[in-house]
């Protein structure tokens, strides 16, 4: 364990942002924006299509987005609009490969 790294005011003021950002879109908005299915929306947010279902119910069997999924979705959001922009290096980081998934 002596490789652990110490946090200094810099990482603590950085967790301390990360930690208070508000940053989201709502499922009902991302389904606006975008046209995707909610199937799309579920795989996403790692949900049960019947979960994403939920979201959309009105009623006593409606359910709600957890603030992960608002992240997920408004982060996948942010990448829609600004992937081309991302530098590789960043996206290397993020373990994003340019590689094609397999489209089902």
């Amino acid at each position: 364990m002596s490789n652990l790294r110490r946090i200094t005011t810099r990482e603590r003021h950085l967790i301390l942002l990360y930690s208070n950002w508000e940053f989201s879109i709502t499922p009902a908005q991302f389904y606006a924006k975008w046209g995707v299915s909610y199937e799309l929306i579920a795989l996403i947010c790692s949900r049960s299509d019947s979960t994403v279902r939920g979201w959309f119910r009105n009623g006593s069997n409606r359910r709600y987005p957890t603030h992960n999924d608002l992240l997920h979705l408004a982060l996948m959001d942010f990448f829609l609009e600004h992937f081309e922009e991302i530098p590789e290096q960043v996206l290397h980081w993020l373990n994003f490969d340019n590689k094609q998934p397999d489209l089902k």
